[in-house]
């Protein structure tokens, strides 16, 4: 254990045996005259999220070991560390029925301002104080997130958390995959070094039950880098497929069998309530916990629409059918029919929501906090191809034929940028030529596999002229992207955030493409013009990290945006070091720089 992790440990320890002679009072009134309360366990820490102007989302988790009995608890809401000044309180219980889990909605609190709030058992046991904020009123000039997505447990350290809990943002914004579903086998996804460094996924089988969906989630919440982030910031958090199955939509999932799993619905709701348990999040007023698209306002400066666009309204993955091509040919029929306008990964109504909510928005941003990544990741067909067929058939020949496909098709665009399209060879001329040489999506279950429904959703938010900017996530890599329509009109950008542990492409032996894909391969010879500048195999991709795990880190005025890509420098060592890789700063006006 590192010592800044001792000394916080220490210091949260103090602080909750110090504050437990506070609440003595409040404990006198609550006890019974019966026997003595028994003393529960706080073993999952504190958390807040969804804040608003006037209240807060306050989270626990509070059980008597070995006991079914529900656990009466006190909440308080203070101004200050010692709560000298306490603002709200109020009386509630952990029981079987929410897996001893507690939520309450604290209200009567003043905008823009930061709170100590604990619970405290019947028996006079303190939890962890945590601290949280409001949201900001109409003079706010500055707001910082912090950015996560992606979370394996098997995998690595949480030092991602650990980073962000020291930093100075504000508010924490997860984008989903905050769990994993798949069990302890060392042969499925992240499972590799789980038993050399004591990260064994628990429960050992893919989860489907009740009682498994818990199991996971305690297993994630006693982890105590996660325990300090939820401890020092309010949470706004967004499911994606893994917190139900992998590749997860409305009817079905990739990682779910109902031969041997069961019915999908079921396993579906049941997920969806375990999150609402474990995450603190406002249940909508409906009641239905599968509807989770929400938004909020950070006073004049952004509006955070944060989507569904894994189980609310998505119809299934044109890749999900087992095609030899990867559902490429599917994807194609529909864009060229027009058939796949009637698809969705949103909902119509969803969609509504959005596009209205942007237009009524009298915020300087619209902000999308949004699952998986919404800007084109075109690749050029003949690179797509030889990458293709050396997946299938890995000999050197077909290795070395990716390398040659890629420098053919980046020589090719530095060429034309440094002296035109009259020095193109034929050959080249024809690798820019999208009829002959067509930009092909790598991944039908982002944003890409719905072109149409994102293009509608674009069309419009161009039309309101509105400064979006999306925050995405699910890849596992780090991108900066600008946001086109099928025509290359720019309406936004995208900052993706690299994962906190889940592996990324380097898993696949594709660790050193970044350069290729950015364009940054290009500046030895045409310097940082080729920063930015749309040079490399994807052409709205201007920054990618395919090696890194980490967070983002957005800071956000009237002025600009900007977005700093934080890497840990590993997962797989219990200490580390953190570091910015990347800041890019987009600008009111829509320049953008890159440091």
């Amino acid at each position: 254990m590192s010592q800044n992790k001792q000394r916080r440990q220490f210091i949260v320890k103090t602080a909750s045996a110090l504050t437990a002679v506070a609440a003595g009072s409040l404990l006198t009134a609550c006890g019974s005259s019966g026997s003595s309360p028994r003393a529960s366990e706080f073993r999952y820490g504190v958390a807040s999220g969804d804040p608003l102007a006037d209240r807060v989302i306050l989270w626990s988790h509070a059980r008597i070991p070995g006991s079914t009995e529900a656990v009466g608890l006190s909440w308080q809401v203070a101004r200050d560390a010692g709560f000298g000044s306490i603002v709200s309180s109020g009386r509630a219980t952990a029981s079987q029925d929410s897996g001893f889990t507690v939520k309450v909605d604290a209200t009567g609190l003043s905008a823009g301002t930061r709170y100590f709030y604990r619970f405290i058992d019947d028996a006079g046991v303190v939890s962890t104080v945590g601290s949280t904020r409001t949201l900001p009123g109409s003079e706010v000039s500055t707001v910082k997130f912090a950015v996560f997505s992606c979370a394996l447990y098997s995998a690595g350290y949480f030092h991602a958390y650990d980073a962000a809990a020291k930093s100075d943002a504000e508010y924490a914004i997860h984008l989903g995959d905050y769990i994993y579903e798949y069990g302890a086998d060392p042969a499925k996804f992240g499972n590799a070094d789980a038993v050399a460094l004591n990260r064994v996924t628990a429960p050992a089988n893919d989860i489907v039950t009740l009682e498994d969906y818990r199991t996971r989630y305690a297993l994630y919440r006693a982890d105590a880098s996660l325990q300090a982030v939820h401890a020092r910031m309010p949470f706004i958090t967004i499911w994606d497929d893994h917190e139900f199955a992998d590749n997860a939509y409305t009817s079905g999932a990739n990682n779910h069998d109902s031969a041997t799993q069961g019915d999908w619905t079921t396993r579906k709701n049941i997920a969806a309530r375990v999150y609402h348990e474990w995450l603190p999040i406002r249940t909508d007023a409906s009641g239905n916990p599968l509807k989770i698209y929400r938004r909020f306002d950070f006073g004049k400066l952004l509006t955070l629409h944060m989507l569904d666009t894994r189980i609310e309204g998505r119809d299934r993955q044109y890749d999900s059918y087992g095609d030899a091509d990867g559902g490429i040919a599917r994807y194609v029929a529909g864009l060229t029919s027009g058939s796949d306008a009637g698809r969705r990964m949103v909902s119509a109504t969803q969609q509504n929501w959005l596009t209205d909510g942007i237009g009524n928005s009298t915020t300087t941003w619209q902000f999308l906090g949004n699952q998986d990544i919404m800007a084109r990741m075109w690749l050029p067909a003949s690179v797509l191809q030889a990458q293709n067929t050396a997946f299938v058939s890995p000999t050197a020949d077909n290795q070395a034929a990716v390398g040659t496909a890629i420098n053919d098709y980046l020589t090719a665009k530095a060429t034309r940028a440094a002296a035109g399209n009259a020095a193109l060879t034929p050959t080249q001329a024809a690798l820019l030529n999208p009829t002959i040489n067509p930009g092909i999506p790598y991944n039908l279950d982002a944003w890409d596999g719905y072109p149409l429904q994102r293009e509608a959703i674009l069309q419009t938010v161009k039309a309101q002229g509105k400064k979006l900017v999306t925050l995405s996530g699910d890849s596992h890599n780090a991108w900066f992207a600008n946001v086109t329509t099928l025509a290359g009109d720019k309406v936004g950008v995208e900052f993706a955030t690299a994962s906190v542990t889940a592996p990324g492409f380097e898993a696949i032996g594709l660790g050193a493409l970044a350069s290729a894909l950015d364009g940054s391969a290009l500046v030895p010879q045409l310097g940082n013009a080729a920063i930015g500048a749309g040079l490399g195999l994807v052409n709205d991709l201007n920054y990618a990290d395919t090696i890194r795990r980490g967070y983002l880190q957005v800071t956000v005025t009237n002025a600009e945006v900007k977005g700093e890509y934080v890497f840990v420098d590993n997962v797989k060592n219990s200490s580390y070091s953190a570091v910015v890789g990347k800041t890019v700063t987009v600008t009111a006006a829509g320049a953008t720089s890159y440091a």
